[in-house]
């Protein structure tokens, strides 16, 4: 019989580990025992990564020596940090989102210690048409929609890191593409609300599009899969293991904050084109802010978009650890409780 040996990293560097998914993250990499150390640009974001128990490392992703003083003896790196906005210039999301998995990339295979670089993609990276698609799976092609300048640039960021896969003996790199994240504390869910309070929200085609979603646990779940067990090279779709739609969706989570969406509904072709004139709008006039509408919006919740798990399962071992119901709850009560470490993972020794 072979002899069996825990192979969980201990050592890990996290990169925006002040936002939504890192700062759980920190907090599930912790509470299983791992030592983190975590960038942060403010004063703010180092005194949140410090109070989730990662050790702060001031620094931005173009700063080359922040990073390599953080990757230093780090076994894993993390880089969750991602500028995302569904309008903006196309340079910024470039700069931020390519240009920064970049560096991540270059410090980390100059960094002896570190065998594996995991990065937050996005589902979004496949879509292109505002067309349907379902149950998608990892071999449909990267997209790059110029309308959609946010998933266009993860979508390079994610080629750039795993074309750097076994670029010197003993890296790796593997990226986790989850649909729509959700959980107590989403960023997300308070915009939704404002926009139904001033009364400019309604349904895009009815609401009855299918959807998949990622709560933020089962998310840091398979980002920690992935660290141990993904292949390298390889990217992997994850979500909670049911699908829904958008309605389904976002009118339980507005519920949690007492907002009732109501059953206004507009048909997708119309908000389409008006999201391209006010696009046209806002770039020629130069206007400040966001158009109310946008089409990298639509071509997020428009249309039918569901992910097929089956590779995130098969080669990871990845099952959801957190429920619809369970997420929900966790909502209600306004409460940030990171979900519970999973079991040890155990595999053959080295053969």
């Amino acid at each position: 019989m072979e002899q069996l040996r825990r192979v969980t990293p201990r050592t890990a560097f996290v990169t925006g580990g002040s936002g939504f998914v890192g700062a759980r993250l920190i907090a599930r990499l912790v509470a299983d025992g791992w030592s983190v150390r975590a960038l942060g640009r403010s004063d703010g974001a180092l005194r949140r990564v410090a109070a989730l128990g990662a050790e702060p490392v001031r620094g931005d992703l173009t700063d080359q020596e922040a990073l390599a003083a953080g990757m230093r003896g780090c076994e894993v790196v993390f880089h969750v940090a991602a500028h995302f906005k569904l309008w903006g210039p196309r340079a910024l999301f470039e700069r931020v989102n390519v240009g920064g998995t970049r560096a991540i990339v270059e410090a980390a295979r100059a960094t002896p210690e570190v065998r594996r670089v995991v990065m937050v993609s996005a589902a979004a990276v496949v879509m292109g048409k505002p067309e349907p698609m379902r149950a998608v799976r990892e071999d449909e092609p990267l997209r790059f929609q110029r309308y959609a300048p946010y998933s266009a640039s993860k979508a390079r960021a994610e080629r750039l890191l795993l074309d750097a896969n076994g670029t010197r003996a003993g890296f790796e790199t593997s990226a986790v593409r989850p649909p729509f994240i959700w959980g107590a504390g989403m960023p997300t869910l308070e915009e939704m609300a404002h926009i139904v309070a001033a009364g400019r929200f309604q349904w895009v085609g009815g609401g009855h599009q299918a959807m998949s979603t990622c709560h933020v646990d089962n998310l840091c779940h398979a980002l920690m899969l992935a660290a141990e067990r993904g292949r390298g090279g390889e990217a992997y779709f994850v979500s909670d293991g049911r699908d829904g739609t958008l309605k389904s969706v976002i009118a339980p989570l507005l519920a949690t904050r007492g907002v009732d969406p109501g059953q206004r509904a507009a048909p997708f072709g119309v908000v389409w084109t008006l999201a391209g004139v006010m696009g046209f709008v806002w770039r020629t006039l130069r206007l400040k802010g966001e158009p109310p509408i946008t089409r990298q919006m639509l071509r997020l919740i428009g249309k039918d978009f569901t992910v097929d798990i089956g590779k995130a399962t098969s080669e990871l071992g990845y099952s959801a650890v957190v429920s619809w119901e369970e997420g929900l709850a966790e909502m209600r009560a306004g409460a940030f409780t990171p979900a519970p470490a999973a079991p040890p993972v155990v595999e053959p020794a080295a053969r």
